[in-house]
């Protein structure tokens, strides 16, 4: 009979292409994944290894058996879930891009804290690590982004793609840059000379800012580039140039940056939960699921909220700037997430007077009211002790 375990080791073998980096995924040594991809190949009768002094590949028979242990893997894992009768339990492995990350993780967070049992680790990948990740059953969920518009065709029946949102490039400015005038139309033409600040050119983001300029008149001015969205929108905040940004990356913005929509065709990216079809019936990725789902709905109608609007930030369509907050009244706050009309996670600080309010009441008042001045400096109050003796400059006030 075939072994499980060893099924999945030559599954992953076939996806990293040889034993030491099959080795290093798992936590083995690559001497003991050897050995028990031998004990397989006597488990099957055949020869799965073409084994050579530097390497190692699938024979044909090795391929015809992976494919078996992907349908037999994926079989297993869907028994498991269905006949799962617990609540949502376990850690969950959930991957994202940056953005994604800062935008859907408080909404994660405050999910799982419903469920005593459940726990999360949140990872940040590259977007094109977040398919093979799900794949290999290395991680349970996988945030990823979409911009060709042909993502979801990839391993038909293996995986399902779950559309959170469609997330449009808009242009991120200073705040007293003059593009951030919200009663001024944006004209590219007129920002083709102003520094413009980019990702590199390997980088999907990158491919979208070099469309948009090169609709500008003249030769395209060149960015300066940036490793990270996340970098290019703190050096925006700074006044150092402007940048053309997906708008998710605003979850992470400040008050110094402002928001506007571009004129005629926009590029875009769409945001995909990506999950493996054998274990989307199980409770702990369902809850995932779902959390993701309620955040994209909220993420969504504040992007097409216009500015100035009672739960929009200023200036940044939607999207607030501030700690980590997106609204006021709902989603991700620097709080957690919390929907609209609830209480935040943690209770607020409420305000205390301060000491220039106490140096303002007269030495009467604050006798009415139990008080003395502890210090100057700190300008705290607390109540008199009981018998505490008057000191004689106060009974001279008196």
């Amino acid at each position: 009979m075939l072994d499980t375990h060893r099924l999945r080791l030559l599954r992953e073998f076939a996806e990293r292409g040889t034993i030491a980096a099959a080795a290093a995924a798992l936590g083995y040594t690559p001497s003991a994944v050897s050995q028990q991809l031998a004990a397989l190949e006597r488990e099957a009768g055949a020869v799965l290894l073409d084994r050579t002094a530097r390497a190692a590949e699938l024979t044909d028979a090795g391929r015809r058996l992976v494919d078996h242990a992907k349908r037999i893997l994926a079989m297993i894992e869907t028994a498991e879930a269905d006949l799962s009768t617990a609540g949502p339990t376990g850690r969950v492995t959930v991957t994202a891009f940056p953005t994604a990350a800062v935008a859907f993780g408080p909404a994660l967070v405050r999910r799982v804290r419903a469920h005593p049992g459940l726990t999360i680790l949140l990872r940040e990948t590259p977007l094109e690590e977040g398919l093979r990740l799900v794949r290999t059953a290395e991680v349970e969920v996988a945030l990823v982004a979409d911009w060709s518009g042909r993502l979801t065709s990839a391993d038909p029946g293996v995986l399902r793609f779950y559309p959170l949102i469609r997330d449009p490039v808009v242009l991120v400015v200073p705040r007293g840059h003059a593009a951030a005038d919200p009663a001024k139309p944006v004209d590219l033409d007129e920002l083709r000379d102003e520094p413009w600040l980019a990702a590199p050119a390997t980088e999907p983001s990158r491919q979208a800012v070099d469309k948009l300029l090169s609709g500008t008149g003249g030769i395209p001015p060149a960015p300066w580039e940036f490793e990270g969205l996340s970098t290019i929108l703190s050096l925006v905040a700074r006044g150092i140039g402007i940048a053309a940004l997906p708008r998710l990356t605003l979850a992470a913005a400040d008050r110094r940056v402002v928001a506007r929509d571009l004129p005629g065709t926009v590029q875009a990216r769409d945001v995909y939960a990506v999950a493996r079809a054998s274990s989307v019936r199980r409770p702990s990725v369902a809850v995932i699921l779902e959390a993701l789902a309620a955040a994209a709905e909220r993420l969504g109608r504040l992007a097409t909220r216009p500015s100035g609007s009672p739960d929009a930030g200023p200036g940044i369509d939607g999207l607030r700037a501030g700690g980590t907050g997106i609204s006021r009244t709902g989603a991700v706050t620097s709080w957690g997430y919390r929907e609209p009309g609830q209480s935040p996670t943690r209770p607020l600080r409420t305000a205390r007077p301060t000491s220039s309010r106490l140096r303002r009441r007269s030495p009467r008042a604050r006798r009415a009211a139990g008080c003395w001045l502890r210090s100057r400096r700190s300008g705290s109050c607390r109540p008199t002790p009981a018998g505490r003796p008057r000191s004689s400059t106060t009974a001279g006030a008196r």
